[in-house]
Parts: structure tokens; C-alpha cells; sequence
């Protein structure tokens, strides 16, 4: 929809709540209160919110737990042996790979290590990392981390892009530029897919053809781009990737991540990689023998056995994932990140107190803005908050606004520029 249809009127956002097609996932979610009314709720970026059906996933491995003991290990509906491969099918389809190039396993950053040890192979005059400036913290730590593991200086080996002067996002071309002409140093190549900060949504299929013609190793961290945007990781021929469930995948506090291998190295049986028992062979893992054997794709990174509770709460959210169709989640994305840009245009234009930080062009972003708050930001951050807005605030001045598709409505978007209006005289 153009942003000349939008109006900022409570009778336009009903009616586009009316004619939504996933109007009724709402109704699947609890939704947090203040003062005994439900908030506005727009932090899906950081935390999505519980699926109701999700004490009843749980619930079901916990009768098991109780009926059958070690034995639901092989027995019930869902021997828990096996219990990964529910959630390959959502997550093939997710990040756009086949089954065997996914699994969900661990937490985000000991993925980004176990991947590193495969795919980040440096050697003299081969050795340097290209990634953004100003990634997650998480991922900063870790590429200093793996540098210095191997004998680098971080300040040396790792190249941080950094947008043009005045800018506050990267140029695409920036980024294939500084590629060539680093192409001979670099070891590895690793962005994230939607950046936190900003809300870029980086071209991670140019990115990584580019990579692929200079014979590097390219990997994103999708922890705000998973279920968020369309993902092609497969055909974009990414070498790997991982990413958290517990965003917009309303998985759980710190719950489960997965990872993408490309298929290209699931025989790679002698890519280097630290090894666990729950990655070995399948049909051999109870031989207890010595001698690591991985199995084919990604589960062949497996360490251990599977959090079961954990994977539960996880299958409930994609399964409303499935049910609601991606194609449709991503319409409803574009469109309502679409009003709460035009809201916010309009509220600004006689105030100047924001800037939308986050591309305006919705191939380059998600269900994100980020406003650049140039006076006050705080104090506009606290004042939509004690009038039951959820966002977050991220210093030194940016709160960011991300409406989640399957339960924000276009109601929310009014009632939270209602509540920014105010918010904004206050503070004048």
C-alpha cells in the first residue's frame, strides 16, 4: 500500500484490522497488561510473546517425562530422540534451505563459535574477517575471541565497515567494494542479516554470490532476521548461518538457536569442527565407539542431546509460523511497518525531533525503525512507556519501534502514535 493511502485516523487502522487475513493469531498470544490494560507491544526484536499453546507443547513432554520415564526417550507420540526433526520442516522453509541443511541446537553464540571453527580457517596473509561496524556486542566478543584464539590481534585482523560520512546505514556497494579489494586478506566474511541497531537489512544474496566468486567463506547471524524477512539461504549460496528462536520466532527467553550448513558441505566429513556425541552417525550413536563420525548436513554439528522442554515451546510458535503462511506474514510486515513510518513521518514533520534511521526502501528492512532521537530521547522513551508502550531503548539515542505481524495490530500502531503525540508535546 503507497503511503498516500495511510491516514492516521482510529477508523483506518480498525478497518485495516478488519480486512487483515491473520487477524485471529492475535488471539493466540497473551498479551502482557499495565494497570489492567493490555500494553502496545512493540518489541518483538528483542522478545516475542508467549504463544497460549505453548504450556500445552510443554505440557505434553512433561506426561511423557512422568508416564514413561527414560523411556520417552524412544516411545510416545514424540520420542524425544528424535524430537529436532519436528521443527526441521518450519525451519527448512524459514531460512529457505531443504531439512538437511538445518537443526536447531544450543544458543546463538556457542553456534557462532562451532561454526567459526569450521569455516574461519586463517592462515599467514589469509587471516582477516569482514564484518559491520557496530554488530551485536555478542558477536563483537566473539570474533576478537577467534581472532586472538588464533594467534591474531583483533584490531589488525578483523575490518569493520563503516557507513559513508553522514550516513547511518552501509551502501551496498560499499560492502562488494571493500570485498574486492580485501578479497586477497580475508578469511572469512560475517554480517549479520537485519542489524540490530539500525534495522538494515543487509543483501545477503549480493553479499554472498560476491563472496562465492572470491572463493570466501560468507556467514550471517539472523538472529533479527529469522522470521522477520524472506530468507533464501540455500539458493544464495550462504556457507553457513545461525540465529536465536526467541525474537520474532516467540520461542521463549534465551530458548533454543539453530543453524544453517549449506548442503554444499554436508559430506565435508573432514571439515574441521568440534565434536559431540549427539553428532555422530545416527544409526551407530549407541555402538559407543571411539572414532567421531558426522553425520550428513548440519545435524552433523550436533554436540548434544536435545532440550526437549525447550524445543517444545519453540514447535508451538512454528507451527503458528506454518498455519499463518509466510507469504502472508510477510505482506502484513511490509504493510504495517509501512503505517507506522507514515505515522511517524507525520508526527515529526512539525516537531523535527526524530530521524528513521532504518531504510525507507522495504527490500532493506524489516519489522524495525529505529528513531534517532535527537533531543530528549529518554524522556520520550520513559513518557510512551508509562503510557503502555513496549519498545526498547538503545543507547546513546535510539528507541526502536517493531511491530510482529502475527500479533501487532494496526490499532496498536494508532494507539502507540497516540501515545507518541502526547509524548512529543510533553517534552517540547
Amino acid at each position: 500500500m503507497p503511503l498516500q493511502a495511510f491516514q492516521y485516523a482510529e477508523s483506518f487502522a480498525l478497518r485495516m484490522d478488519e480486512q487483515d487475513p491473520l487477524r485471529r493469531f492475535r488471539e493466540c498470544f497473551f498479551i502482557p497488561e499495565q494497570n489492567g490494560k493490555p500494553v502496545i507491544y512493540l518489541c518483538g526484536n528483542s522478545l516475542g510473546l508467549q504463544p497460549k499453546q505453548a504450556a500445552n507443547y510443554i505440557q505434553k513432554e512433561l506426561d511423557s517425562w512422568a508416564r514413561l520415564g527414560v523411556e520417552g526417550h524412544f516411545q510416545g507420540e514424540n520420542p524425544w530422540v528424535y524430537y529436532r526433526k519436528r521443527s526441521k520442516h518450519a525451519l527448512a522453509a524459514l531460512v529457505g534451505s531443504s531439512e538437511e541443511e538445518v537443526v536447531a541446537m544450543n544458543q546463538l553464540s556457542t553456534n557462532l563459535h562451532l561454526l567459526l571453527v569450521s569455516f574461519y580457517r586463517p592462515k599467514p596473509g589469509k587471516y582477516k574477517i569482514l564484518t559491520e561496524s557496530g554488530a551485536f556486542p555478542s558477536d563483537q566478543y566473539i570474533l576478537e575471541s577467534q581472532t586472538r584464539f588464533h594467534g591474531y590481534a583483533p584490531h589488525d585482523a578483523i575490518i569493520e565497515l563503516t557507513p559513508r560520512d553522514g550516513k547511518h546505514t552501509l551502501e551496498t556497494d560499499d560492502i562488494l567494494e571493500a570485498l574486492d579489494r580485501h578479497s586477497s586478506e580475508l578469511a572469512l566474511i560475517i554480517m549479520s542479516g537485519v542489524q540490530y541497531y539500525t534495522g538494515q537489512r543487509f543483501d545477503m544474496a549480493r553479499i554472498a554470490a560476491a563472496a562465492q566468486r572470491k572463493g570466501i567463506p560468507v556467514g550471517f547471524d539472523l538472529a533479527h532476521a529469522v522470521g522477520n524477512v524472506p530468507l533464501s539461504l540455500h539458493a544464495w549460496g550462504v556457507d553457513f548461518a545461525t540465529w536465536c528462536s526467541y525474537k520474532y520466532l516467540n520461542s521463549g527467553p534465551g530458548n533454543v538457536s539453530g543453524v544453517f550448513v549449506h548442503q554444499r558441505h554436508a559430506r565435508s566429513f573432514d571439515l574441521p569442527r568440534f565434536a559431540g556425541w549427539w553428532g555422530h552417525e545416527e544409526s551407530e550413536r549407541f555402538q559407543m565407539k571411539k572414532g567421531f563420525k558426522p553425520m550428513p548436513g548440519a545435524d552433523g554439528w550436533l554436540l548434544s542431546n536435545d532440550n526437549v522442554l525447550g524445543l517444545a515451546a519453540h514447535q508451538a510458535s512454528l507451527d503458528l509460523f506454518m498455519e499463518a503462511g509466510l507469504d502472508n506474514l510477510t505482506k502484513k510486515r511490509e504493510q504495517m511497518t509501512g503505517y507506522l513510518e507514515f505515522i511517524l513521518y507525520q508526527l515529526n514533520e512539525r516537531k523535527n525531533v526524530i530521524e528513521i534511521i532504518t531504510p525507507k526502501d522495504p527490500n532493506s528492512r524489516g519489522a524495525q525503525l529505529s528513531l534517532f532521537v535527537h533531543k530528549e530521547g529518554k524522556a520520550l522513551f520513559e513518557k510512551i512507556s508509562e503510557a503502555g508502550v513496549v519498545c526498547d531503548w538503545r543507547e546513546p539515542n535510539v528507541i526502536r519501534i517493531a511491530p510482529a505481524p502475527l500479533y501487532t495490530s494496526y490499532e496498536d500502531i494508532y494507539k502507540f502514535a497516540v501515545a507518541f503525540e502526547k509524548a512529543l508535546h510533553a517534552i517540547d
